[in-house]
């Protein structure tokens, strides 16, 4: 039997030893981003498919009211990056996690702390006094700003500049990866605004303003809330006001989120006589992958069409 010597034991160790080391910091390079939505994990990892993302929320939960779980503040605290919405949509929870997880790199005003909201204009400001009885109001401007193709491509090219900047090694990955993502979703819009045609200058009672930006992008025009004010449930005598609308003026389809109460919508639908035209859409991507954010938009585009007269 043959037995390796003595330096060539050594030479096959050190191999060994320098290899395991190798991918350890292969593995240690890794970018570790934390997305305080799903829609910004999806976008991080379209344009940097090598990174550990981790998503604090999920389609069925309201990104407004989300609890500082232990497990959010540990993620935090490992993450080289987080990507948020910002525009005081995490305002609730985020500050709290950014102080117990005690982590420099993604305080405001850090490279390593982005906000979407800060690289697009956005809409509906809310004018006037916020009062504890104001409900889910942004002084800002709606933050669901993902709801709009063209939007969520703007924040891309600027996030995929912030992702070079803090993983420089992946400056090349990241720029084949923002063109590929552009040319592809440039193509979809063109299809999705030819086969949204139909929906311009139709009516939709919805609830809340998640897809705000979406109504303006394929032209429909929101009628009526079912919240007599943001993030405040509906009621009644709000509901038997926008019965009384609608009847006036029947809308095309009452849309709510896949997170949102349905018996509100439910119970409109039923006593307008059109339990078909109510539709639920998932307020964000509902999978992982490469093209989940590209799903997501088909979801809808498709789904609103269907019930289009």
């Amino acid at each position: 039997m043959w037995w390796p010597s003595v330096p060539m034991v050594r030479t096959l160790t050190k191999l060994a030893l320098s290899l395991a080391f190798t991918l350890a910091q292969g593995h240690a390079a890794a970018l570790t981003v934390f997305a305080c939505e799903p829609e910004w994990a999806a976008l991080t990892q379209t344009l940097l498919p090598s990174a550990k993302v981790y998503s604090a929320t999920h389609h069925l939960q309201d990104p407004h009211h989300i609890e500082a779980r232990p497990s959010l503040i540990a993620q935090l605290r490992n993450a080289d990056m987080a990507v948020c919405t910002g525009a005081e949509l995490e305002a609730g929870w985020l500050p709290m996690l950014q102080a117990k997880a005690s982590n420099p790199k993604i305080q405001n005003g850090q490279p390593g702390m982005f906000y979407a909201a800060d690289h697009v204009s956005l809409v509906h400001p809310f004018k006037g006094t916020v009062t504890p009885f104001s409900g889910d109001v942004h002084v800002l401007g709606n933050p669901h700003l993902h709801a709009d193709p063209r939007r969520l491509l703007a924040v891309a090219k600027v996030l995929a500049l912030r992702l070079a900047a803090i993983a420089p090694a992946e400056k090349g990955r990241i720029d084949r990866q923002l063109q590929q993502f552009e040319t592809t979703l440039s193509d979809k819009i063109q299809a999705w605004e030819q086969l949204a045609k139909p929906l311009r200058g139709r009516s939709v009672v919805t609830q809340h303003a998640n897809f705000a930006y979406l109504w303006l992008w394929l032209g429909l025009n929101p009628v009526a809330d079912l919240e007599p004010k943001p993030g405040v449930p509906p009621t009644p005598a709000h509901l038997a006001r926008t019965l009384a609308q609608s009847r006036t003026a029947p809308p095309m389809a009452i849309v709510i989120a896949q997170h949102h109460d349905p018996r509100p919508a439910q119970w409109l639908s039923g006593q307008l006589g059109t339990p078909q035209k109510m539709v639920v859409l998932p307020a964000t991507v509902t999978s992982d992958g490469p093209d989940a954010l590209l799903a997501w938009f088909d979801l809808m585009v498709n789904r609103l069409v269907q019930v289009a007269p």
